[in-house]
């Protein structure tokens, strides 16, 4: 008979280093008890790479540093709103790392979303989810969400001519249909930036 942490091999081989597993996953192989042993055997193996709890990835070397390289908290944030059917949107502090209009790199991601509401501990570092109402994650545009949030976080007062013409420049790339959407929703203010890209 093949042995739980064997089926659950089989599953991670075909899947590039990198890819992220959650514990549902595996879910069909045994009940949960069985599986949360394999699953800690495979990691004392090194298989797989515990992130946080229920919460895994195939490890990937890089040859170059000649350790680790773990996902982004962005793709695991995206794996976990996948499992738990949610729509999330990520806060201000990325949404300006994600346009270029911080360098800083948040080491705490916040997203909001219509799932559950709790922190997870990866390493040194935490994605947060935040419930909110459903109109704050109607945005669809992936260049026009990020500006609503990253302008939000800025404030009216505080952005700058060059971080106003940056973000127009950025929005000629979206969707005109998404564009014209996420406008209707977005603060007046922001509207008007925004229109600039029409």
């Amino acid at each position: 008979m093949v042995s739980i942490e064997d089926q659950v091999i089989a599953q991670i081989k075909n899947n590039e280093e990198g890819t992220i597993f959650l514990t549902e996953d595996f879910a069909h192989i045994a009940n949960a008890n069985a599986l949360r042993v394999a699953l800690y055997r495979l990691v004392k193996r090194g298989v797989l790479y515990r992130l946080a709890s229920g919460i895994y990835v195939k490890p990937k070397i890089s040859q170059l540093l000649n350790q680790m390289v773990l996902p982004s908290l962005n793709e695991i944030a995206q794996a976990i709103a996948k499992r738990d059917k949610a729509r999330i949107i990520p806060t201000g502090s990325f949404a300006m790392h994600a346009l270029g209009l911080s360098e800083q790199i948040p080491l705490n991601v916040v997203y909001y979303t219509d799932g559950k509401a709790r922190k997870i501990k990866i390493d040194n570092r935490s994605i947060t989810f935040k419930k909110v109402s459903p109109k704050k994650l109607a945005l669809k545009g992936k260049i026009s969400k990020l500006v609503v949030l990253a302008l939000t976080e800025i404030g009216k007062d505080n952005l700058t001519k060059n971080e106003e013409a940056k973000v127009v420049k950025l929005l000629k790339d979206e969707k005109l249909e998404d564009l014209r959407h996420d406008l209707q929703l977005a603060p007046q203010w922001i509207a008007e930036i925004m229109a600039k890209a029409l």
